[in-house]
């Protein structure tokens, strides 16, 4: 896997592209100069285009906690389902089944 650009990075690097792009540069050309794919360059214009270097930190500060989220709720829901299992399989000894 390639290296990881910060938001401000890639914010930055978008406004030198699009600069080159008014020059009269084409897309391959100017991803070239930034070191980075087309597809890549178009990924990141789709994602950050016309954002300020704050507003794509912020995203990327609101994407990693909406993560983190999602992991503690499917941590808990994994222990709610296994305390679940747990009380079902005590239940069945208690009552000779097992």
């Amino acid at each position: 896997m390639g290296k990881r650009h910060s938001p401000e990075q890639i914010v930055r690097k978008l406004r030198q592209a699009e600069a080159q792009l008014a020059s009269g540069s084409t897309v391959s050309e100017a991803a070239r100069e930034l070191g980075i794919s087309e597809a890549t360059f178009h990924r990141w214009r789709n994602q950050y285009g016309g954002m300020s270097t704050s507003e794509a930190k912020r995203l990327k500060e609101l994407e990693s906690e909406n993560a983190r989220l999602k992991r503690l709720l499917a941590e808990k829901e994994l222990d709610m389902v296994g305390s679940t299992v747990s009380a079902t399989v005590r239940a069945s000894v208690a009552a000779g089944v097992l």
